[in-house]
């Protein structure tokens, strides 16, 4: 096996947790080349995934949610040739519970790649050389990574989530936070209020109101992160909290940066996004405005602290992109998060001011769905 081939055609957070199977792929093959085959937004995960070696970014029609792609077999063919030209000698295929593993099987049969691996509870004719059969929906997606290796015969060394940050990333986090008035040795919360899907984003003017009320509580410098996408969800949060110990890093910085900004933090405060998926693989604490689009045990967060916020709600989960129902999932006061935020940071001795407040962490209770230790 000399060329292998990882299949991952989804969002960052859901390459951030391919982490430990691609770990496990290159202590099993350690002399393979191992490639990586994700979307243009998942691809920028790849500076934090040391185990591969090279990654093919590629926009496929069966991820294309929208259905706003053109009928194009000519471009199709691309990505054929692109694997062909590779001669892999097996790729492994790695979906969520409700994705199919056989239009990239099928690619790669075209490709003439001789082992293909995927599970899927569907028949697929010869598509699959190895069809596992999954496990259980609910799992944990890490874990349903890890057991599809598992499945085809790879010891798993290590079931914990990791990513590694550059150096130049690091570099790049303290000049970024130095022009926003933050030293590098200065503790600080990273508040993430974007999301890929309008049904996960808590409101930016709540969030305001949450940096607002951590700047009052803690003392600490509020740092707001995201994509350029984020650019006027991140202005109307800036505009919401009206303190001048909240700025903002939106659009500034690059994937890996990112990584080493959570590093850095006291806090995270997010909503389910790749944020959350860093805070985990760093072992930093969280506050997540988990919305009722997902089930919390397919995806929260397993080794790090972690107080996941959501109102119980009779359509959750949902899965949907945009919501009927005025995210009454979300419907959760600033202050709320606030004291749960100045809870865990009172626990590790950050923002001494928080200490005085933490009675008032008995009022979120009604809004707190988990909350690990990280002693999985």
């Amino acid at each position: 096996m000399r060329r292998l081939l990882a299949i991952r055609l989804d969002n960052i957070g859901d390459v951030i947790m391919l982490a430990p199977a691609l770990r496990a792929l290159r202590h099993a093959l350690p002399a393979a080349r191992l490639t990586l085959l994700a979307s243009p937004a998942g691809s920028r995960a790849a500076p934090l995934l040391p185990w591969i070696d090279d990654v093919i970014a590629w926009t496929s029609v069966w991820q294309d949610a929208g259905g706003t792609m053109p009928i194009d077999p000519a471009r199709e063919a691309t990505i054929v040739d692109a694997l062909r030209t590779r001669r892999f000698d097996a790729a492994i295929v790695f979906t969520s519970f409700a994705q199919s593993p056989y239009p990239p099987a099928y690619v790669c049969w075209l490709a003439g790649v001789p082992i293909r691996v995927g599970q899927s509870k569907e028949f697929g004719g010869s598509l699959l050389s190895q069809w596992v059969h999954p496990p259980p929906d609910g799992g944990h997606q890490v874990e349903r990574n890890l057991f599809l290796l598992e499945a085809a015969g790879f010891s798993i060394p290590d079931r914990r989530p990791v990513i590694h940050v550059p150096p130049a990333a690091r570099a790049g986090a303290t000049r970024l936070l130095a022009s926003v008035g933050v030293r590098a040795d200065a503790p600080f919360v990273l508040l993430a209020p974007g999301a890929t899907c309008a049904a996960r984003r808590y409101a930016p003017e709540r969030f305001g109101g949450v940096a607002r009320g951590l700047a009052r509580e803690t003392g600490l410098p509020v740092v707001a992160v995201g994509s350029p996408r984020d650019a006027d969800v991140a202005a109307a949060v800036l505009e919401s909290a009206d303190d001048p110990r909240v700025v903002s890093l939106v659009g500034r910085d690059t994937i890996p940066e990112l990584a080493a900004l959570v590093e850095r933090a006291a806090l995270v405060v997010a909503n389910n996004s790749a944020p959350m998926h860093l805070a985990d693989a760093l072992r930093r604490p969280m506050v997540i405005l988990f919305s009722g689009t997902e089930d919390e045990g397919q995806f929260r967060p397993r080794s790090a602290a972690a107080r996941l916020l959501r109102r119980p709600t009779p359509c959750t989960p949902c899965r949907a992109f945009r919501c009927s129902f005025g995210m009454e999932c979300l419907d959760i006061p600033p202050d709320e998060v606030v004291a749960e935020a100045v809870s865990l940071l009172a626990a590790r001795g950050v923002g001494q001011r928080a200490v005085a407040t933490s009675a008032t962490c008995a009022t979120a209770a009604t809004a707190r769905v988990a909350d690990t230790s990280g002693s999985r």
